[in-house]
């Protein structure tokens, strides 16, 4: 089985992906952020280096799905390749940080890779304002975040909404988590296995047959 957590910036994607992995027992996947040589030169000059940072994701990403297709374990991934392209990558085209040739040339070899690819069995998109978004992003205290512009924000949340509800075509679960924090407070991680529970194996759970937390 095959498990993606989707959302913004700060959403709490990498916090989730570590308590599911744990509580279900679940080989978890995590996207290459520490570690991508293009990361903190993005935030610097984003229209220079977007072409190199998404071709690097889409890289990495596709050689995890790769491995999880072929991994005999359930595996939760901290973000798809999926929301990479629609999501990022098209944010950067559409607020002209990535030239139409290079946009053209990342959706013609992803269109190639897509030909081997199947959807999650379920995408957790954990949905923020761009408000919590910021305090989160403030508090994690990483430094090539701390620049980063409020519209950038908030337009990569309205194509996440237009991904999640017009675009993706597999399953998914909604949880709107302002107010939660799973972390901390056991009862709101408790409320989201139940709504996993119930999406995966039918469960019953207090809201069930409610796709929203």
């Amino acid at each position: 089985m095959y498990i993606a957590i989707a959302g913004n910036i700060g959403a709490g994607k990498t916090t989730l992906t570590k308590m599911l992995a744990k509580y279900y027992g679940w080989e978890p996947r995590f996207e290459s952020v520490s570690f991508n040589p293009y990361l903190e030169d993005y935030y610097t000059d984003i229209k220079r280096w977007s072409f190199c940072l998404e071709t690097y994701f889409l890289k990495e990403r596709f050689k995890d799905l790769m491995a999880v297709l072929q991994s005999q374990h359930t595996i939760i991934q901290d973000r798809s390749i999926f929301e990479g392209v629609y999501v990022f990558v098209r944010n950067n085209y559409e607020r002209g940080d990535l030239e139409k040739r290079d946009f053209d040339t990342y959706m013609e070899l992803f269109g190639h890779m897509k030909r081997l690819m199947r959807y999650p069995d379920l995408m957790i998109y954990l949905r923020k304002t761009v408000p919590t978004l910021i305090a989160q992003i403030q508090k994690r205290g990483r430094d090539y975040e701390q620049g980063m512009q409020i519209d950038y924000l908030r337009d990569l949340n309205d194509r996440y909404e237009d991904f999640i509800y017009h675009q993706y075509e597999g399953r998914v679960l909604i949880v709107d988590s302002d107010e939660m924090d799973f972390e901390n407070r056991p009862e709101d991680f408790r409320a989201i296995i139940n709504k996993i529970d119930a999406e995966l194996f039918g469960l019953f759970s207090e809201n069930n047959w409610n796709n929203n937390l």
